[in-house]
């Protein structure tokens, strides 16, 4: 974030950290909602204001020790800058990839489980409203650019969306992607996560995700 902290979705111990890169020192920012277990935080995208979303699915997973979903749904989740926690919308299958646009006032969230992206207004309180369908593919990790193109992974490839939710691109990746984003000294070049490997690929636009 713009503090320079790294926020990670900590799945094993179903939380959402926040970590100092200088002194390794973790934050617990969220251990539960309601009183209950989460699903298992899985992607987090942080705002301009300092407020953070998280998706949160249930993937079962081996080395969980822990019961069954506690939650009442799969969903999205909104903390505010003051630390205040809150479903936003709770009518996933399985969300998994976020991304705001650079000035926060749009959401991208990924339904994995439906196979669309859906897109909401983000109104001043941080609430997600005039919820739409962005596309009609899933995804795992998301990113954005400068010019408010969307990038989603799904199978061996990136898929590039225009704001108004166009396909315009295909960047293919030699193994199945997972994770994306914009890094570099200069934010021009798209780093991928894909199985055993990890790629980057120079582009013409540079990236917002980076704070």
């Amino acid at each position: 974030d713009k503090a320079g902290f790294l926020w990670a979705c900590a799945d094993e111990q179903n939380q959402l950290w926040k970590i100092d890169v200088k002194t390794k020192e973790k934050t617990v920012v969220v251990k539960d909602h309601g009183g209950k277990l989460l699903n298992g935080p899985n992607d987090v995208w942080v705002a301009p204001n300092g407020a953070a979303y998280f998706t949160d699915p249930f993937y079962k997973r081996p080395y969980w020790k822990r019961g069954a979903q506690e939650q009442d749904a799969r969903g999205v989740y909104h903390l505010s800058p003051e630390g205040k926690l809150s479903r936003a919308d709770g009518d996933y299958k399985q969300p998994n990839g976020v991304i705001g646009s650079p000035d926060g006032k749009k959401l991208y969230v990924a339904d994995i489980g439906a196979n669309k992206t859906n897109v909401y207004d983000v109104a001043d309180d941080g609430a997600l409203k005039n919820r739409k369908t962005f596309c009609e593919s899933g995804s795992d990790g998301m990113t954005i650019d400068d010019a408010g193109n969307v990038y989603l992974t799904r199978g061996k490839a990136v898929l590039v969306f225009a704001a108004d939710g166009k396909k315009v691109a295909t960047i293919d990746v030699p193994e199945g992607a997972t994770n994306v984003c914009f890094g570099g000294k200069d934010g021009a070049t798209l780093f991928i996560t894909a199985g055993t490997g990890l790629y980057a690929v120079k582009t013409k636009v540079k990236g917002t995700a980076r704070q």
